[in-house]
């Protein structure tokens, strides 16, 4: 009898404990009623941010919320690197956020990041000032990297590269802040860059302002092509890629 009097007992001590643990969660279990944001941001504001994140927490309640996956998605934000959330007493979240670092424009539409990684940035505008790149998917690292070459190598000769395009087939050009582009082709680029500095030392900086495009793909010299006229002067005629 005693025995089965303690099995009770502890039975009904697990229900209570049951009851109670389920109280005490819908008792803190309450709706998500405040958001806060922290970080150093400088090129989206917090009124912004709210209003991509207010859809995420809409809902949502302050222990039932599953972070990880609020995190995932606030990570699909454009502006947005890294995320983290951290549940605040009694009812709120705290987002510390994590800006993106735009270095240059992408492909006409969207942003790189430091590490030549693409973001999406509207309805945000995109900074002044920005380099205009472009290559095929998955190659924001290796244009970006490029660029920053030709923009040592070119910092003592004054030239500014202000776009610079790799093209599907795995050609190379790039345009000068004056407008003038640059035809550097698939191969031997450093061999023809040296070329083109030779050129623009001797003679071609002197005539900057008539030249359209400068065309680097031959074996020796290179081709100017002028403003006003439909094909370049050739120095050579075998022309490579």
């Amino acid at each position: 009898m005693t025995r089965h009097s303690s099995l009770i007992g502890i039975l009904l001590l697990a229900l209570l404990l049951g009851a109670a643990g389920r109280t005490l969660w819908v008792w803190l279990d309450r709706p998500i009623e405040r958001v806060s944001i922290g970080g150093d941001l400088r090129h989206v504001s917090p009124d912004y941010l709210r209003n991509q994140l207010a859809p995420l927490v809409r809902g949502q309640s302050w222990l039932s919320v599953d972070i990880d996956d609020m995190r995932d998605s606030a990570r699909e934000i454009g502006w947005l690197k890294e995320v983290r959330i951290h549940r605040e007493w009694p009812d709120a979240l705290r987002f510390e956020l994590e800006e993106q670092q735009p270095v240059a424009r992408w492909n006409d539409d969207r942003l790189l990041n430091i590490q030549g990684e693409p973001f999406k940035h509207e309805p945000v505008s995109a900074p002044e000032g920005l380099p205009d790149l472009s290559g095929p998917p998955e190659s924001g690292p290796e244009v970006l990297a490029y660029h920053d070459a030709l923009v040592s190598r070119f910092a003592d000769s004054g030239l500014g590269v202000h776009q610079l395009r790799l093209e599907a087939r795995g050609a190379w050009r790039f345009q000068l802040d004056d407008g003038i582009w640059v035809m550097l082709g698939r191969t031997h680029r450093d061999g023809r860059l040296q070329r083109f500095e030779a050129a623009w030392g001797r003679e071609l900086n002197d005539w900057a302002s008539h030249i359209r495009y400068i065309d680097l793909r031959y074996p020796n010299g290179v081709a100017v092509a002028w403003h006003g006229e439909t094909e370049p002067v050739e120095e050579e005629s075998s022309q490579e890629g």
